[in-house]
C-alpha cells in the first residue's frame, strides 16, 4: 500500500513519549514545535500516492504497490529507477531532510538482500529480517535509526569514586519470548515523526560489550521507550518568512532511551555479535543503498545553495563582477562534480548479491567523504557572498503590518534591482542556511551523519583496489631500463 499524508500523520498521533525540555508532547503533529515538520512528511507521503505520480514513487510486485526504496533492484534499469525516485524525494524538501523515509528505508532494503548474513549468525535472525522488510515496506512505514552510543559517559575512570550504570542501551534480561534492553542510544533523526526505531550499531563494537550488540526494530510507542528531543528549531517560529526553513524543515534529533522495554525474539536480528553488529551494513548492500540516497540528498541541497548564491549576487547587483562570476562558476562546477559522482555510481553498477544490483560501493564512500570534506566551504563561500546584508533585514516581516513601517521600509530596503520584500524573503532564506540554528545544525549533521571522518576514510582504504594500484608502479619500475654496468641481482 502507499499511505497518505492524513494516515501519516494519524499513525504519529500513537501516544509516543517525546520530551522538549520538562515538557511531554502528547501530539506532535498539533505541538508548535513539531507540527509543520510533520505537515512536511505528511507531504511527502501526499506526492507518493498521488496517481499523477505513481509511478515516479512506487512499483508493482505480486500486485502491490509499494514505495520505490524498497526495491530490491535487480538491474541497471531498476537503480536508475531507484535513483530517480531518491532524487525526487528530495527534491520535495530541497535536500534539507537527511533522514527521510528513503534513507532507513534502503539500508533494511540492502539488508533484506542478503538475509543469510544473519542466519549464518544465528539461525532464524535472517528470516526475522525478510519478515519485517516485507511488514514495513506492505504498510509503509517510516523507520528511523538510532546507532550509535553515547559518547564520552562510558569510561568508569570518568568517574571515579562512583557508583555508575553504564547508560550504553544493552541486553540486561532474556528469556524464551524475547530480550529486554535499558539505556542510552544516539541520534534518533527524524523519530518524532516515523513509525518505527531501528536500534543498531554503525560503529565497531567490542566483543567485551557485545551486550550492546543488539539489534532489533520496534514502534515508537513502545512501553519504556522515549525520545528526548533537542531544541526544536520552529517552536518559537510565528512566521514562516522570518525563518524559512526553520519553519518547515526541522527534522529534530532526539536521544533514545530505553526503560526495561521488552523486544519479542521476531523483533531482534543480531544478539551478541559485537564485530558483526557493524558488519552486518558492510556484507549486504545495507551502507551502499542507504547512502546512495545521502549523497543524491546532498546532490539536491547543492542545487539549493547554487541557485541561492546566484540569486544573492543579483540582488546585490554584482553578479557582472568577474571574480564573482569565478566564484560562482567553482560552485556551479562543485555541484555538476556530486551530479557526476552519483551517476557514476550507476554506471558503474555491481551485480551483488547473487540476483541483485547495487551502486557502486567505492564511488558511493568517496562520494561520501566528498560532501564530508566539501560542505563547510561551500557554505562559507555563500557566506562571503552574503556578506553582512543579511544582519540589515529587519527582525520580522510583522513589521509590515504597521502602514507607516512598511512605507519606510518599501522606499529604503529596496535596490534597483530588487523590491525590498523579495529582498527581504531571499536573505531570511539565505541566513537560514548560513546563520542561524538550523543552519548550525546541518553543518554538524554534514560532517557527522556517516560517521566522522575517521570512518569514512577507513571505509574508503577498505574499499580501494590496492593490489590494482600497486601492480601498476610494479609495471612501471620494471619497464624502467637499468644501465649495463649495474649488477642487477643485487
Amino acid at each position: 500500500m502507499l499511505a497518505t499524508g492524513q494516515q501519516k500523520l494519524e499513525r504519529m498521533r500513537d501516544g509516543r513519549i517525546v520530551y522538549v525540555g520538562a515538557e511531554r508532547v502528547t501530539d506532535v503533529t498539533s505541538h508548535p514545535a513539531f507540527r509543520n515538520g510533520a505537515r512536511t512528511i505528511a507531504d511527502l507521503y501526499d506526492r507518493k500516492a498521488a496517481p499523477a505520480t505513481r509511478d515516479l514513487f512506487s512499483y508493482e510486485e505480486d500486485g502491490e504497490r509499494f514505495s520505490l526504496y524498497w526495491m530490491r533492484c535487480r538491474n541497471h534499469d531498476d537503480l536508475v529507477r531507484r535513483t530517480q525516485a531518491l532524487k525526487a524525494i528530495a527534491d520535495l524538501t530541497y535536500g534539507l531532510i537527511g533522514r527521510s523515509p528513503d534513507h532507513v528505508g534502503g539500508m533494511v532494503t540492502g539488508l533484506a538482500m542478503k538475509p543469510a548474513v544473519l542466519d549464518d549468525l544465528r539461525r532464524g535472525f535472517g528470516q526475522n529480517l525478510l519478515r519485517y522488510y516485507e511488514h514495513v515496506r506492505k504498510n509503509d512505514l517510516y523507520l528511523c535509526f538510532a546507532a550509535t552510543p553515547p559518547t564520552g559517559v562510558r569510561s568508569r575512570e570518568l568517574f571515579p569514586g562512583q557508583e555508575r550504570d553504564d547508560p550504553s542501551l544493552q541486553v540486561v534480561d532474556e528469556d524464551d519470548s524475547g530480550v529486554v534492553i535499558s539505556g542510552m542510544k544516539m541520534l534518533a533523526t527524524g523519530a518524532v515523526f516515523a513509525d518505527e526505531i531501528w536500534i543498531g550499531n554503525l560503529t565497531p563494537i567490542d566483543e567485551k560489550f557485545r551486550r550492546e550488540s543488539i539489534t532489533c526494530a520496534l514502534p515508537l510507542n513502545t512501553a519504556g521507550l522515549s525520545l528526548w528531543a533537542r531544541e526544536p528549531y520552529a517552536r518559537g517560529v510565528a512566521n514562516e518568512a522570518d525563518y524559512p526553513l526553520s519553519y518547515r524543515f526541522d527534522e529534530t534529533d532526539s536521544v533514545l532511551i530505553c526503560e526495561r522495554v521488552k523486544v519479542p525474539w521476531e523483533r531482534v536480528f543480531l544478539h551478541n555479535e559485537g564485530a558483526w553488529s557493524r558488519r552486518i551494513y558492510i556484507e549486504t548492500p545495507a551502507n551502499c543503498y542507504a547512502n546512495h540516497q545521502s549523497n543524491v540528498r546532498f546532490w539536491v541541497k547543492m542545487g539549493l545553495i547554487v541557485g541561492l548564491a546566484s540569486r544573492v549576487c543579483q540582488a546585490n547587483g554584482i553578479d557582472k563582477i568577474p571574480a564573482v562570476r569565478e566564484t560562482l562558476g567553482r560552485l556551479a562546477a562543485l555541484e555538476a562534480a556530486i551530479g557526476a559522482m552519483v551517476n557514476g555510481q550507476l554506471e558503474a553498477w555491481e551485480a551483488w548479491p547473487e540476483g541483485y544490483a547495487t551502486p557502486n560501493r567505492r564511488f558511493m564512500y568517496a562520494s561520501l567523504n566528498w560532501c564530508q570534506e566539501h560542505h563547510s566551504e561551500i557554505v562559507d563561500c555563500l557566506r562571503t557572498l552574503l556578506g553582512g546584508v543579511p544582519l540589515q533585514m529587519p527582525a520580522s516581516i510583522d513589521m509590515l503590518s504597521d502602514s507607516e513601517l512598511r512605507a519606510r521600509f518599501e522606499r529604503w530596503w529596496a535596490t534597483p534591482s530588487i523590491a525590498a520584500l523579495p529582498r527581504m524573503q531571499l536573505y531570511k532564506l539565505a541566513w537560514d542556511l548560513v546563520g542561524t540554528e538550523f543552519a548550525g545544525r546541518h553543518m554538524l549533521y554534514e560532517k557527522f551523519y556517516a560517521g566522522n571522518s575517521i570512518v569514512v576514510r577507513n571505509q574508503n582504504d577498505r574499499e580501494a583496489p590496492w593490489e590494482r594500484f600497486h601492480a601498476t608502479v610494479d609495471r612501471l619500475l620494471e619497464s624502467i631500463e637499468i644501465p649495463n654496468f649495474i649488477d642487477k641481482s643485487k
